[in-house]
């Protein structure tokens, strides 16, 4: 056998023992007489020790041996002089009478340790490496862990796990999609699914009432921190079920996560906001709020003075920063730039010092007299020692600057802590945003959304003003999971598609199946997907989803370990029926 126990698991009460361990060299120390090894495999590490003066030969041969080596050693369990008390196994080590190397080791391109010289890219071109380090591990257990406890309370609640197919229909509503073409069925293609939403209404009219599945789901989109070509969802679906009932199983499954992998119970319903309170209060529809710091309006009360920019503005508001009056210029110059980056685009900043002896020094103070700013401070319950930072524009645009700037110095100020968790559901999202581009409505979620039973009558005359019966799970700033009731009636579906700007033709072309299913008696259902790498993520504190992900792209959704995307043969193409024209 290559071992009798691995490397983490040997303790004081094994003194005496006659083991086998199998693993890696993590490091090894040349002490004169001693040589001291690290034996590492993924449950722990295990120290070794080779004497000169016992066995020379033995001694001489682990001098040799180089990081990454994989050996298998045979000797006997001894208490520790020195212990080591940050090792689960620091109380004891294994004195080596036997020695095999399994195979050698190039040297890593970069040291396998928990802080690491590797960049990036490097680390993600030899990932095989880069997983033997602790803290990916670690992330990849917690993950597994999180899997389980999923399907566990799923599978407490009645729950089924049923497979939908990954070769589909392509229905580009939403991002792009992965085509893969089809040899048997010459010039026709598959769509990687972007999420079974369509297969899990189908599975609801099947009479399946509770139905969830850990899938993997495909969409060809820029990239960012939270974002991969390919991810893991969570998808539910529930029938006969109000609004209420989903978001109870729901909140259900994330305390019981919370509790189970964490030990963090949340006795209280998780809070719950409007998507129109989230926009007005923190300029976005996914709000951190883990700290204060809300949005203000003052348009009113800041208008009519001479000052143009505030006059000409639809709105005028900001945010109370606490304690921060005595900000220096350059603090401020750096946050005007910061809010002037293309990815937030406002054209200013405006700043209001709220002296700790009453006073109130400006960015308009040419403008603005000591009473007039002391309104805005009221406004914005300011007290003295605090700094109001300001901005106008047209509305929109200027709550999601102002968002990003409370994010900004929510960061600055140490104000968001990784191991303090905030989650909230907000609910009542449009139906439906315009696209003045396009010069059509798209829908908010997808287009098989509900609106809200009170706002149905509203779709012939204003549908943008429809609420949608949608829901969004929202955790320290990061969505990471959105549902909605499903329309399950053929013809309030017809409209929603004509809302779109489909044709009758091009609905039952792409969506046909669904239309007909609904004819057999498809029941009031409803459901959410929550994004299981962002989960994964916020628990193990990781700002990127590549982190929580075995063998992830990179930010141009490469994977550069495997080199992929990649040519393949004229003779692949030619089976196809496909011929490439790069323009």
């Amino acid at each position: 056998m290559y071992r009798t126990h691995n490397c983490g698991e040997l303790r004081i009460q094994d003194v005496s023992k006659s083991v086998v361990l199998s693993g890696w060299i993590q490091r090894s120390r040349d002490l004169g007489g001693m040589t001291f090894i690290d034996l590492r495999d993924r449950y722990g590490i295990t120290q070794l020790v080779f004497n000169m003066d016992a066995n020379a030969s033995l001694c001489n041969e682990a001098r040799k041996l180089g990081r990454e080596y994989v050996v298998q050693v045979e000797g006997t369990v001894t208490e520790r002089s020195n212990k080591n008390p940050k090792m689960p196994t620091g109380d004891i080590e294994i004195i080596v009478e036997k020695l095999t190397v399994l195979n050698a080791s190039l040297t890593p391109p970069f040291t396998i340790e928990n802080e690491t010289d590797g960049g990036e890219e490097i680390r993600m071109k030899y990932r095989y490496l880069d997983l033997r380090r602790e803290p990916l591990k670690n992330n990849l257990l917690l993950r597994h862990r999180m899997a389980f406890e999923v399907r566990n309370y799923f599978n407490m609640n009645q729950f089924i796990e049923i497979e939908t197919p990954v070769l589909i229909k392509s229905t580009p509503e939403g991002a792009r999609d992965f085509v893969v073409p089809s040899r048997v069925n010459p010039g026709q293609f598959y769509a990687l699914p972007q999420s079974p939403q369509t297969f899990k209404q189908l599975l609801m009219i099947a009479g399946y009432d509770r139905y969830v599945q850990i899938v993997k789901c495909f969409r060809d989109e820029d990239l960012r921190a939270d974002r991969q070509p390919e991810f893991t969802q969570i998808d539910c679906e529930m029938s006969f079920v109000h609004q209420q009932d989903i978001l109870d199983m729901f909140e259900g499954m994330v305390k019981h996560l919370f509790k189970t992998v964490k030990n963090i119970e949340f006795s209280e319903p998780f809070p719950r906001m409007t998507y129109d309170e989230a926009m007005e209060q923190y300029g976005t529809d996914k709000p951190d709020i883990r700290f204060g710091m809300p949005i203000t309006e003052i348009t009113s009360i800041a208008k009519g003075k001479g000052f143009g920019v505030i006059d000409s503005a639809a709105y005028t508001g900001g945010i109370c920063v606490h304690g921060c009056s005595e900000y220096s210029r350059k603090q401020l110059d750096e946050l005007t730039e910061y809010v002037k980056r293309p990815q937030i685009g406002a054209k200013g900043l405006l700043y209001v010092k709220y002296g700790t002896d009453g006073s109130l020094k400006s960015s308009v103070d040419k403008f603005y007299q000591p009473d007039e700013l002391k309104k805005w401070a009221d406004a914005i319950k300011a007290q003295p020692g605090d700094l109001l930072l300001i901005m106008a524009g047209e509305k929109i645009s200027t709550l999601k600057a102002l968002g990003e700037l409370r994010l900004e110095m929510g960061n600055r100020l140490n104000l968001r802590p990784k191991d303090v968790f905030k989650p909230l559901w907000v609910l009542d999202f449009p139906l439906l945003e315009w696209d003045e581009e396009a010069k059509r409505y798209f829908a908010m979620h997808h287009p098989f959304t509900s609106p809200k039973t009170d706002d149905i009558e509203l779709l012939d005359t204003q549908p943008g003003k429809v609420r949608a019966n949608a829901y969004d799970m929202v955790i320290n700033g990061t969505e990471v999971g959105g549902g909605s009731i499903r329309i399950h009636n053929e013809d309030l579906q017809k409209k929603m598609f004509s809302l779109l700007g489909f044709t009758d033709e091009e609905a039952q072309r792409q969506f046909g199946f669904l239309m007909h299913a609904f004819r057999y008696g498809a029941p009031p259902h409803g459901g959410i997907a929550f994004g299981f790498d962002r989960l994964v993520a916020i628990f193990a504190g990781e700002d990127s989803i590549r982190d929580v992900i075995a063998f992830p792209k990179n930010n141009a959704a490469r994977d550069v370990m495997i080199d992929t995307p990649s040519e393949i043969t004229a003779e692949q193409l030619k089976e196809l029926s496909i011929k490439i024209d790069i323009r």
